[in-house]
């Protein structure tokens, strides 16, 4: 298990020096260098060669790529070309806001999606199933961004239940931090409540029909201890794809902290596309790669825990 778990991560680190370089390659491919950039038009040549020296980006491209990668191995994503301010620490400034609204948002999604799923597996063809999967069409069917702007409408604007925007960090008290993020994070979780739902309702209706399921039962033991049973070999792939949204939740955050005004990530995601700030943008783009493929690695960890047949298969 040992050697598997070091194997996992060592791939995972590869994967992570690919999507680097991969991305640090786009970044310097774009037009116009940082140095014009900051300097702006009316620079000289002798201005934007000393800016470049006194960067490194004067130095070969991969040059340039170990010094970042090394300095990124370190904890350090450097000091921003346009204003000047550590990349790390608005990455961790802004970070808290995001990870609230998608850890908020995930757990939503894990408890309704399978709940509903495991309720709708065990009475296929029932009232309950028929309405799940309404709904699951509904969820799949509602961008995020819409949904959001329909629940501050009503919710917000018409009840005043919640506040329409912005964001309230945890040492203002859970009540308020609450109210914040739980419009955000409902509009996020919607879609991955209808994804789970359905993802566990076939891999349970699948495992309930195996031949052990039929043995146990007509060995006498008791319908929840099979359904149990059924249900923990029927989770890794609904494993697999909680891990994928996660990552992916992270991509539609940032859609929804624009449009409940939350100062997360994608403020300052969006300040450095529209001020060309590559180091910014390379340290939070990356801060996702990395998110993405250590949830991935935690499935596979966990799915090889719950699953004999994948210990035995590595």
């Amino acid at each position: 298990m040992l050697r598997l778990v070091a194997g996992r991560i060592v791939s995972s680190f590869g994967t992570l020096l690919f999507v680097g370089f991969a991305l640090f390659a786009l970044t310097r491919a774009g037009p116009g260098s940082p140095a014009r950039i900051v300097l702006g038009a009316d620079a000289t040549a002798e201005q934007l060669a000393q800016f470049e020296q006194a960067n490194g980006l004067d130095r070969p491209f991969l040059a340039q790529y170990g010094a970042w990668l090394s300095d990124i191995l370190r904890g350090d994503f450097g000091k921003s070309f346009v204003t000047g301010r550590d990349v790390g620490t608005e990455i961790v400034n802004a970070l808290p806001v995001t990870l609230s609204i998608v850890l908020f948002a995930f757990a939503i999604a894990v408890v309704f999606g399978i709940s509903i799923g495991v309720a709708a597996a065990l009475r296929p063809g029932g009232v309950f199933d028929r309405v799940s999967r309404l709904l699951s069409v509904v969820g799949l069917s509602v961008p995020a961004f819409w949904l959001g702007i329909v629940l501050i409408r009503f919710i917000a604007v018409d009840m005043r239940w919640l506040p329409p925007g912005g964001y309230a960090p945890l040492s203002a008290g859970l009540s308020a931090h609450l109210q914040t993020i739980l419009m955000p994070s409902v509009s996020l979780a919607v879609y991955y409540i209808a994804v789970l739902a359905r993802m566990t309702q076939a891999s349970l209706q699948d495992t309930l029909r195996g031949d052990y399921v039929r043995t146990a039962r007509a060995m006498g033991l008791s319908s929840p201890r099979v359904v149990a049973y059924a249900l923990i070999n029927a989770l890794p792939p609904v494993i697999n794809l909680a891990a994928l949204s996660f990552g992916y939740m992270f991509g539609w955050a940032l859609i929804i902290e624009q449009v409940f005004n939350v100062p997360g990530l994608s403020r300052a995601l969006l300040n450095a596309i529209s001020q060309r700030d590559f180091l910014l943008l390379q340290g939070i783009v990356f801060l996702f790669t990395v998110i993405f493929v250590l949830a991935n690695l935690a499935a596979d960890l966990v799915n090889r825990v719950l699953d004999p047949r994948q210990r035995v298969a590595a």
